[in-house]
């Protein structure tokens, strides 16, 4: 850290008199006005100041402060954009919530790709971070949702040979001005600005790294101020603390963060942050909860209040030595004082986990098991097994609108739709997988270990056991169980972060560098499908050749579109087009032969083939648009494959898609296509693009550059690089031939359109007229005669069972051929009955429940037995198997109490049945 000692040597630290010091405690650097002060002034070396003793001239709710910080900065020359939503991976591909105002701009902005929207901007934005859900309610200021105020400036070195190749040119303000706003928004505050500490904080995150500023006032972080000014570098000049050496980058930002809550907090002095963002709502869990405090805890609770930040579950040894060192401090039990604190932490984090779903929800996240779906499903269980521990009983989905209907969220109706959903599909994975935690329970118990954190881990993923219900489980069955400090965070990490995308074809190929992009004629004219071109180069493949033409309208694979064929000609050959693909804005033509450099070519479009993809892509839009109308807006794109004969679409819901909603998606789908909209393109500015219509743009991916191509069918609007129809009419028609779940959260429709679709309807029609004709009735009257053929199979085979455990317990009462013998102090019936599995288990069993060993044989497919034993007798059924099982050369096992195997050596079987009582006797007597 030491080596950017000089980065933070600002001018305007010198002119206004600051002071360079070393926190004794902690070691931090840091900057002071206030030459008295020893300390940096940040939890655990001071405690929270401000409480009972608000820090500025004036109480600010939420919705005061946010608009405090943007209008100071609107007058001093930041624009105010909108905020981004809390799910990132909705305009990038590399995380999936949106932890800091900076993520709006990664990565095209922050790499000087794309311009800002505003430089410099000013913004308050949503932030979900998953890493503090175990330290939310304990420390009296950590928040999973909380809003990011801050400003940013995007700069590059002015002495670049090239300064066009960034998006920004220039200086707009740097360090010194940036902690000048700081402190002259403090001012504005009516703060002492001599109580104001500035810590040395050296930052690195996602290849990138700088000098940074944590701002401490009355022993609370309030902002961050980082300078993103270098990049990973093995050559570089600075060792950073996360071990890689990192050199200066052409461009440079400022990305601040002013945490808004916190913020409202030290106006307010309340005891917690929570108190002063959810103070109706605490009060509403409270008296929900009946948790009421005497004038004595209530004094205890507020003076514990500002030593709560000692319980950081990242600075403190364990939640258990914070919580006693507090009571020490305090002159309390730490006992009285975990038994007052706990209900309490626990309303507050109920509090702040509705705000995180309300967030979640309403920016259209479905829960699932994969991605944000998975983190939105882990808090909505975490806040209900809180509700449960500390009594709330009313709904979680009234919980959740509560803080849905404070940030203006207009779907509010989905949003508690799908908290009863999950709240009802939650309580049936408890019910499974409480029979998992007994078994594990036991398993653990006999080895006299504790059950690992990885099996707790487990538990929650696959079955949503929270682990103090493992606990309580385990205590039953006598195994220990020790619960981390941090599970919830340890939970999360397997889920919220993305392996960044593989480029398909790895790096990039040098044979392509010198080449000029191809023009692509495709979006010029999508119903062409004949042009000239003249070969660039030809590159030859291990099965076949690789054709670079100056232009093409030969469309490439991607976006889920197969790529176009047909021919290329000379006036002396023509040769096939099998496949195209792009590299690099280079589009390959896959051919059978070549043509010679510099030829110019006719191309020719497999026509049919490609009007076929066009209405696919086509309805694809359009089938999806219809889902959202049906459905809900909260409907969104999880992946499609077009095709020629058929498409797919798979869709972000919350429940089963029923046959009636296929029908109406498919309705109001057909009624787009008769209207015969037209289908056009525009190639707007990217901001201007999502600003008018918002990130639902991106539903089939994230495409790059500074304008984006935008399809428009009927009101639908898509980011999209495909080709498309002119008009809606031209698809003729689109039925929806399945509907499936192709995994929790994840719907998928296949549907055809055009051609395709008449040949699938007449497919359906012809096994529906082919089944009539099989039963003997009209197609009208298939469906009620099936119902009634199948119930009276269903009757049938009841009755068929029923006879067979007839026979069984006749049997089992002397009425079958088989061998009693004596083994011990109990009888052992030995028979053969050539039967299947079924018969053999139920008469197995029967024999048993007369307190008998049943030993039992068949020949029906290949050498089969069945043993079972009764409570209390010594005799290990699956030896018993096992040992039969190899006499006629195969093998099997079981529990204790019944087994069953085989082999195939069926001409042994009576030998094996003959040796069992000795082999039944040798196992007893072992």
């Amino acid at each position: 850290m030491s080596e950017l000692e000089e980065e933070y040597r600002l001018e305007y630290f010198e002119e206004e008199g600051f002071e360079r010091k070393e926190c004794p405690s902690c070691g931090a650097h840091f900057w002071t006005r206030d030459y008295e002060r020893e300390t940096c002034g940040e939890p655990p070396c001071e405690e929270y100041d401000f409480i009972g003793n608000p820090g500025f001239d004036e109480e600010h709710s939420l919705e005061e402060m946010r608009e405090t910080f943007l209008s100071f900065f609107e007058g001093h020359d930041h624009e105010r954009i909108e905020p981004y939503p809390v799910a990132a991976n909705r305009w990038r591909d590399d995380v999936l919530l949106t932890q800091a105002s900076i993520y709006d701009f990664q990565p095209l902005v922050t790499s000087g790709e794309t311009p800002p929207p505003a430089n410099p901007l000013t913004i308050s934005q949503p932030c979900i971070r998953m890493q503090d859900i175990d330290n939310v309610g304990k420390t009296g200021r950590h928040t999973m949702a909380f809003e990011m105020m801050a400003h940013h400036a995007f700069n590059a070195r002015e002495d670049l040979e090239n300064p066009d190749q960034y998006a920004y040119q220039g200086e707009v303000y740097w360090k010194d001005r940036t902690v000048e706003l700081c402190d002259e928004f403090f001012d504005s505050m009516g703060v002492d600005l001599e109580e104001v500490i500035y810590i040395e904080d050296p930052w690195v995150g996602g290849g990138n790294a700088g000098p940074a500023i944590e701002v401490i006032f009355k022993g609370v972080e309030l902002a961050t101020l980082v300078f993103m000014c270098m990049e990973q570098d093995p050559d570089g000049e600075f060792e950073m603390k996360d071990g890689n050496r990192y050199s200066y980058m052409d461009t440079y930002i400022v990305d601040t963060g002013y945490g808004l809550e916190r913020w409202t907090w030290v106006s307010q002095g309340t005891p917690t942050v929570y108190e002063a963002i959810y103070p109706d709502m605490i009060e509403f869990l409270k008296n929900n909860a009946e948790l009421d405090h005497s004038d004595d805890e209530s004094e205890l609770v507020h003076r514990a209040a500002k030593l709560a930040g000692h319980m950081d579950i990242d600075e403190a040894e364990d939640m258990e030595t914070a919580r006693g060192e507090i009571a020490d401090e305090l002159g309390v039990d730490a006992g009285e004082l975990e038994q007052l604190m706990e209900p309490l932490e626990d309303i507050y984090a109920i509090a702040d986990h509705c705000r995180t779903l309300a967030y979640m929800l309403g920016d259209g996240i479905v829960p699932s098991n994969v991605g944000t779906g998975y983190l939105a499903r882990m808090v909505l269980r975490r806040t209900k097994r809180l509700c449960d521990n500390v009594g709330v009983d009313a709904p979680l989905d009234e919980l959740v609108d509560m803080q849905a209907e404070r940030l203006e969220y207009e779907n509010r109706d989905t949003i508690r739709d799908i908290v009863r959903t999950e709240v009802e599909k939650y309580r049936e994975t408890l019910e499974r997988g409480g029979r998992r935690v007994e078994a594990l329970a036991t398993e653990y118990a006999k080895k006299s270990e504790p059950i690992p954190t990885e099996e707790l881990i487990e538990l929650y993923d696959s079955h949503g056991i929270q682990p103090d219900m493992v606990e309580g489980i385990a205590a039953e069955a006598g195994a220990d169980v020790d619960v981390p400090d941090d599970f919830y965070s340890l939970v999360a990490q397997r889920h919220d972060t993305v392996e960044a995308l593989e480029e398909a074809t790895g790096e990039t190929d040098a044979r392509f560098e010198d080449l000029p992009e191809t023009e692509k004629l495709y979006y010029d004219d999508q119903q062409r499908t004949e042009f000239e071109a003249v070969v660039l180069d030809v590159f030859e493949r291990e099965d076949g050749y690789d054709v670079v033409l100056d232009q093409t309208m030969f469309y490439p694979e991607g976006g889920g579109q197969p790529a176009d064929t047909g021919t290329l000609s000379t006036d002396d050959a023509t040769v096939e087009v099998e496949d195209v693909q792009i590299e690099d804005g280079v589009v390959l033509h896959r051919t059978d032969a070549h043509p010679d450099k510099g030829e110019f070519v006719k191309g020719y479009l497999d026509v049919d083939r490609r009007r076929q993809l066009m209405r696919h892509h086509t309805a694809t839009h359009i089938v999806i648009h219809a889902a959202r109308q049906v459905l809900g807006e909260h409907v969104r794109q999880a992946g499609a494959q077009k095709g020629v004969d058929s498409s797919r679409i798979d869709l972000r819901h919350y429940d089963r898609i029923s046959r009636e909603d296929v029908k109406r998606i498919e309705r109001e789908a057909n009624e787009i296509v008769m209207d015969n909209a037209p289908v056009t393109q525009e190639w707007p500015d990217r901001h201007d693009a999502e600003s008018e219509h918002g990130f639902d743009l991106y539903q089939g991916g994230i495409p790059p550059g500074e304008q984006i191509r935008l399809i428009h069918v009927d009101e639908d609007v898509q980011a999209c690089g495909g080709t498309h129809v002119a008009r809606t009419g031209e698809i003729g028609t689109i039925k929806i031939r399945s509907s499936e779940r192709v995994q929790d959260g994840v719907e998928r429709l296949t549907f055809a359109a055009g051609e395709a679709a008449i040949a699938a309807t007449q497919e359906t029609e012809d096994a529906l007229y082919g089944a009539a004709e099989v039963l003997d009735v009209s197609p009208e009257e298939v469906p009620d005669t099936a119902e009634r053929f199948f119930e009276e199979w269903k009757a049938r085979g009841k009755e068929i069972e029923d006879l067979k455990e007839q026979l069984a317990t006749a049997r089992a009462g002397g009425g079958g051929g088989g061998d009693e013998i004596e083994v011990g102090d109990t009888a052992a019936v030995v028979d053969r009955i050539d039967a299947d599995m079924d018969e053999l288990r139920a008469t197995a069993t029967a024999i048993r429940d007369e307190g008998n060993i049943a030993i039992l044989g068949s020949g029906e497919s290949g050498a089969q037995f069945v043993v079972a034993v009764p409570d209390g007798v010594g005799v290990n059924a699956g030896e018993v198997v096992g040992e039969l099982a190899a006499k006629v050369g195969g093998g099997g096992g079981g529990p204790p109490d019944f087994a069953q195997g085989g082999g195939p050596n069926v001409d042994e079987l009576d030998e094996a049945l003959e040796d069992a009582p000795d082999v039944v006797r040798q196992i007893l007597d072992a």
